[in-house]
């Protein structure tokens, strides 16, 4: 049986986990917007702006590894048929 390697250390760096809280606050604060330039609606789900804080803290090269659902692009939103369906 071949041994398992140990995760030393942090996985996200200190710097990493102060953006997150920043951008936490600013959500409490109600100044915490999404898209890109702040033009979209304002944050008001908690998951959503840990993921904004992750997001900066990645784009500034923090260490923050990518998530399990990062591995894998999906579609937002729910499945759509190519047309619609024909009733007989």
């Amino acid at each position: 049986m071949a041994a398992r390697k140990k995760s030393s250390g942090r996985k996200y760096s200190a710097s990493a986990s102060k953006d997150v809280a920043r951008t936490m606050r600013r959500r409490k604060k109600g100044t915490l917007r999404s898209g890109p330039g702040g033009k979209g609606g304002k944050v008001k789900s908690r998951k959503q702006a840990i993921a904004i804080g992750l997001s900066e803290a990645r784009k500034k090269g923090k260490k923050v590894p990518r998530g399990k659902s990062g591995a894998r692009k999906t579609s937002g939103g729910r499945k759509r048929s190519g047309g619609r369906k024909r009733s007989r």
